[in-house]
């Protein structure tokens, strides 16, 4: 296959700072305002000014190989050559149509200038809008395709079986079931259905490669119980102390966040199997960072978590019956076992034995959840909680967000579980909201 010349858009550097070694046996060009860009952003203390300071390190780091300098072009690992690009000949122009006032078109004009020189060219950008333009000059572009995962496609996590009557009965009476289903990924969930209405729910081991009943509930968690198949898949998923990660995907009002507070509650205040509960979610304002907001951090965080307070105080009302559940919650923040947080201050930090909820992961990147899983110390365990159809950050997709990119790359392993809830359980009136509009 011939050698392609694949120019790096700012937001592909900044959605994944290893992009420049992800173009094996071709050539990558960096174009000078792309660099600009970076060292504007590299002073952020956010996660695109830690993304920015890694590209520019890397970069920086090239210029200490033998094999060429970064305007020529330097060999690195997997045949790829790198090279920066000043775009010096504004005046020469020739058939660019755009004006050079704006940074997207000086990133075109360098995909166009290098098709003119006779290179084969591919912008590679998270923007539409420039690669719309990118194809109305003629230079072909694409989207970061690595870190992707088939939204469309998305692993469920569990699925119906019909099977004979005689193997439903075979499960209630022995408690397992052996069944030749080679596609079965570990810990998915079956609804086993036959023509006789008699049915049963169940977990595949992958460990045993049978299918096993799920954990029998003694009494409601917090004052809940799940309303449907895929809460009650859910739920069981969460109280499984030896499934580490989980991912909960679905629309709003499907109860992914209740329910991951509601076993987090149990595990944590009811059983001791965990120390605290960390709640973080993405701070994504509309352009402004959580630092504008007055107050101490406390203060600031309050309004980001509001959903997680919501959900805090009906399920300590639930717990409590027909009180407010105010002294329930009270009790709780006061126990110092729950702590709220903003996901941009967990890296660095090693989390042992706790309960981790990331709330809203899809608008996260891959890089970033990569960084906040790899934040869990021994015993912790992970659930990450959204909707990849309702995303805030401006380069990422259904396809290419964190929590889609997290189930595609974890399904295959044991300790790992996900559930893809489909049923709005919040209210008649939110169920069909989120149907027909």
């Amino acid at each position: 296959m011939s050698r392609k010349t694949f120019v790096i858009d700012t937001n592909v550097l900044l959605h994944d700072p290893d992009a420049i070694r992800r173009f094996k046996d071709n050539d990558v060009v960096i174009p000078l305002v792309v660099l600009e860009e970076l060292d504007g952003m590299k002073r952020f203390s956010d996660e695109l000014g830690k993304n920015s300071r890694h590209v520019i390190r890397y970069i920086d780091s090239l210029k200490d190989l033998k094999a060429g300098n970064l305007h020529e072009g330097v060999r690195i690992e997997n045949g790829i050559t790198v090279r920066i690009y000043l775009e010096t000949k504004y005046a020469e122009k020739k058939s660019f149509p755009l004006s050079l006032d704006r940074n997207t078109n000086r990133v075109l004009w360098v995909a166009h200038q290098l098709g003119e020189m006779g290179e084969p060219v591919v912008l590679v950008s998270k923007d539409f809008v420039l690669r719309v333009k990118a194809e109305a000059v003629g230079v072909a572009a694409e989207d970061y395709e690595t870190s992707k995962a088939s939204y469309d496609k998305l692993y469920r996590g569990y699925r119906k079986l019909e099977v004979p009557k005689r193997d439903i009965d075979s499960f209630y009476k022995d408690g397992t079931l052996t069944i030749d289903v080679p596609d079965l990924a570990p810990n998915e969930y079956c609804v086993l259905t036959c023509p006789e209405q008699s049915s049963a729910v169940c977990k595949y081991n992958p460990v045993t490669r049978r299918l096993e009943p799920l954990l029998k509930l003694q009494r409601d968690i917090w004052g809940i119980h799940p309303l449907n198949i895929e809460q009650k898949c859910a739920l069981d998923l969460l109280l499984r102390d030896d499934i580490k990660l989980i991912t909960l995907v679905g629309p709003a009002g499907t109860g992914k966040t209740l329910l991951a507070l509601a076993a987090g509650l149990k595990k944590v205040f009811d059983e001791s199997a965990y120390t605290r509960i960390l709640v973080s979610r993405p701070i994504i304002p509309l352009g402004k960072d959580i630092g504008y907001l007055p107050g101490t951090k406390e203060e600031k965080l309050s309004h980001w978590m509001q959903p997680i307070y919501d959900n805090l105080e009906f399920l300590c009302r639930s717990l409590d019956g027909q009180s407010s559940g105010q002294e329930t919650q009270r009790w709780i923040m006061e126990s110092k076992k729950i702590e709220m947080e903003a996901v941009a201050y967990i890296r660095g930090r090693s989390l042992p034995k706790m309960w981790m909820i990331i709330d809203e992961a899809q608008n996260l990147t891959p890089h970033e959840v990569k960084t906040i899983i790899s934040r869990a110390g021994q015993g912790t365990k992970v659930v990450l909680t959204g909707d990849p159809t309702q995303i805030d950050n401006p380069y990422l997709d259904k396809d290419s967000n964190a929590l889609t990119y997290t189930v595609g790359r974890f399904k295959d392993y044991s300790l790992y579980g996900h559930i893809f809830l489909e049923r709005t359980e919040r209210s008649e009136l939110a169920a069909l909201a989120a149907e027909v509009l």
